[in-house]
């Protein structure tokens, strides 16, 4: 935690985290990385039953086209955090004894929601580079089995292959073939056996400033290898770094595209909702090449 520490780096009040990092250069680098103008989705469909571990998503119709009806609606329920939707971890999100990034207390957490590092702070959007670290096509597999770990030469070789160069305010994307797999195995017990990041690569991630953190599950590998933490590169990322994490990506349609274009960068846009006080939030990433 204190070598990746980012604490009191853009000053000891700052709230924007790793996010400071996606420059206005940062960002115009980044519009000039659409050349095709093909854009995709990177976000899972939401179902409405229990999956994966976690609650399921309420779509309650409240108005439809039935008895004369002007017009129609409906309302939204769902607890995000978890294994299945596709949301953004805000730096509130997660706890190291009793801290939060930037030496924030827990505390400042309560039944009324975060009074620091809420998603509010990334109300104005991302708008970077993205960067495809697609590991089942670097060993040359459909999906990375669940005993698998990937440490830092690995992320090494992946932007060898790949033929880029994870840099300050990139968004990389770990790519594990997570639902690959679920699609050919059916569901299993992620916390008990699940590709991903061994958290001895959260330095790479610090030396080469990576502002936020994807990936098609939870970024760690799970068992996470070290005693006594669940989610040590969530910790080390969030707190530490003070990055947010998109968590359970849908990965597969950019991998084939990318794959079919032949790079792995791209212009990534992703708004959260302006919610304040809360602690992350559902969110429709988009990749456009």
């Amino acid at each position: 935690m204190a070598d990746v520490s980012n604490w009191a780096r853009w000053g000891k009040s700052d709230q924007l985290g790793a996010l400071n990092l996606i420059t206005q250069d940062k960002r115009k680098a980044a519009a000039s990385l659409v050349k095709e103008g093909v854009s995709l989705s990177l976000s899972r469909n939401v179902i409405k039953v229990q999956s994966d571990d976690s609650p399921p998503f309420e779509h309650r119709m409240v108005e439809t086209g039935a008895n004369g009806n002007m017009s129609s609606s409906d309302v939204y329920s769902v607890r995000y955090h978890g294994f299945t939707v596709t949301h953004l971890d805000a730096l509130c999100h997660v706890f190291y004894d009793g801290k939060m990034f930037n030496g924030f207390s827990q505390h400042e957490v309560t039944e009324v929601g975060a009074g620091k590092l809420s998603v509010i702070e990334a109300k104005d959007g991302i708008f970077t580079r993205g960067v495809l670290m697609d590991f089942p096509r670097l060993v040359g597999r459909a999906y990375l089995p669940g005993t698998q770990a990937i440490y830092a030469d690995d992320l090494e070789r992946c932007e060898e292959k790949s033929g880029i160069h994870v840099g300050p305010g990139d968004a990389v994307f770990i790519r594990t073939g997570r639902w690959a797999r679920r699609a050919s195995e059916g569901p299993w017990p992620i916390l008990k056996d699940s590709a991903g990041l061994h958290v001895s690569c959260v330095p790479w991630l610090r030396k080469r400033d990576v502002s936020i953190l994807g990936s098609d599950l939870a970024s760690d590998l799970m068992p996470s290898r070290v005693e006594g933490v669940l989610l040590p590169v969530h910790a080390a990322t969030i707190v530490g770094m003070g990055a947010p994490i998109l968590d359970n990506c849908d990965l597969e349609r950019l991998s084939s595209v990318a794959h079919w274009l032949g790079r792995y960068e791209f212009l990534l846009t992703a708004s959260p909702l302006a919610v304040e006080g809360g602690t992350g939030s559902p969110v429709n990433p988009v990749a456009t090449f």
